[in-house]
């Protein structure tokens, strides 16, 4: 029989299987390795809490993966369901279920599998596990087998012979929606529960309002973050929690408030900033940097690849700054919307497009005065971006005839296949003035571009306007 109806007949007898709820954790106790993973794919795509425990109760790898699975509906119920399920105590641990278990994940990442292949290995082997905190089991579990040769007894370190460490994986956002207010005081609570024997992995941290979520915060290994997303917070805080995430490589902020860009707690974000050796990703939005971008690009690491700067009120100085920066040749990601950056001279910005032609492949300029001459200028500069795929300029008051002139420059960009463009000024009574967009004459623009397209045979490339 071949694989294809080996796997098959699986997943038929797991769709069997949850059609009875008891029977099926019943049945998980003499259920065969190979029935585990369809079983709990079935099971969690159609929201099976009660099986869903018992399924990690009794899992017979040493990871579980979420994975590319995805669920709406009782989505936090599903994530507690399984969190219960956990050995985290000695008296579960006495279970005739005796799980393998050792990391649960519960993010999801379409790239991971529900299980890691098994490698002979001393410690519990995972693609996912936490390498860089004191209470990940890799660590806890070297420690103890240090503590065992040294013939050390009674150690503190030590766990309970009957308690063997576990890592839950988790992405938080903290907001003020109940139910999420809920889920962290569940996470909370088992952690307290665990006696050391649960960590709690956090990879990806979103915070809206970080006032409100102070108490919280502290229950978290703060070590483990590589992501943080933080929007409204006054810059000090900021700085306290970098100082606390030394591994970050992804920092998006927003709504940041401060006293003046030359004080004190100024300089002490910048000084922290620059400890973060392994940022490749920077987004800041609303957050002033107008004359003082040199004093950010000097403490980022140069292999910086995404840099996004929204309403950051940067003027022509910054952008000549980050034209001269080492970080420029590496750049693949650019965002420098909703700044007036086109409102004196653009040379600036052509001599940015020539430095960063080499590796740039996403870049946003929406809102940001470009006009007619303008983009005839840096026009030439821009075809030198070979590696770009997406390009957005919405929301600059571009005439038709120069958007077909660009349609006409950008067509021997094969890497190309994104361009999201400003409605043309003639399709307004008054341009970008709310109620005044022609909507015939914009579905005239979209059928002139197509054709053109299809004369130059791109039609892998797709030109879209943002929606008013």
């Amino acid at each position: 029989m071949d694989q294809k109806a080996i796997a098959t007949l699986l997943e038929l007898a797991a769709k069997s299987l949850l059609s009875n709820e008891p029977a099926a954790i019943h049945a998980l106790e003499e259920l065969p390795r190979d029935l585990f993973v369809p079983l709990f794919i079935d099971a969690f795509l159609g929201g099976h809490k009660k099986i869903l425990k018992a399924m990690v109760r009794a899992w017979p790898f040493h990871c579980l993966h979420i994975g590319a699975l995805s669920i709406q509906e009782s989505y936090y119920e599903i994530l507690e369901a399984m969190t219960d399920g956990l050995q985290i105590h000695p008296d579960q641990n006495s279970s005739s279920w005796e799980s393998k278990l050792r990391i649960l994940d519960l993010r999801q990442d379409p790239d991971c599998g529900t299980t890691c292949s098994e490698i002979s290995t001393t410690f519990p082997f995972c693609f996912q596990s936490c390498v860089y905190s004191r209470h990940s089991i890799l660590k806890t579990e070297e420690a103890q087998h240090n503590v065992k040769c040294l013939g050390i007894v009674n150690s503190e370190s030590e766990l309970p012979s009957t308690q063997k460490p576990i890592e839950l994986l988790v992405d938080l956002s903290f907001n003020s929606t109940l139910r999420t207010k809920q889920f962290l005081s569940f996470l909370q609570s088992k952690v307290e529960q665990s006696f050391g024997s649960l960590h709690l992995c956090c990879r990806d941290l979103q915070i809206d309002k970080i006032s409100a979520h102070k108490s919280v915060l502290q229950f978290l290994d703060l070590g483990c973050i590589d992501h943080l997303e933080l929007n409204q917070a006054y810059l000090n805080e900021v700085t306290t929690l970098l100082a606390q995430m030394i591994h970050l490589n992804s920092i998006s902020l927003s709504n940041i408030s401060f006293k003046h860009r030359k004080g004190e707690d100024f300089r002490a974000f910048l000084i922290q900033l620059g400890q973060l050796d392994n940022l490749q990703e920077l987004s800041f939005a609303l957050f002033c940097l107008t004359d003082q971008l040199h004093k950010l690009l000097r403490i980022l690491p140069p292999q910086l690849d995404t840099l996004c700067l929204s309403f950051c009120g940067l003027s022509n100085r910054d952008i000549t700054v980050l034209s001269q920066s080492s970080q420029a040749t590496y750049l693949r990601l650019l965002n420098l919307s909703n700044n007036q950056i086109f409102s004196e001279v653009y040379e600036p910005f052509r001599n940015l497009l020539e430095k960063v032609s080499g590796t740039l492949q996403y870049l946003e300029i929406n809102n940001c005065l470009v006009t007619d001459s303008t983009l005839s200028a840096v026009l030439p500069a821009l075809s030198h971006c070979t590696h770009l795929h997406v390009l957005s300029f919405a929301f600059n008051p571009i005439t038709m005839p120069l958007l077909m002139d660009l349609l006409q420059h950008l067509t021997c960009l094969m890497e190309l296949k994104h361009v999201i463009y400003p409605v043309p000024v003639h399709c307004y009574e008054q341009w970008n003035f709310p109620g005044s967009l022609d909507r015939q004459k914009l579905a005239e623009v979209q059928a002139q571009l197509t054709a053109m397209l299809q004369v130059v045979q791109r039609d892998d490339m797709t030109w879209t306007t943002c929606p008013e």
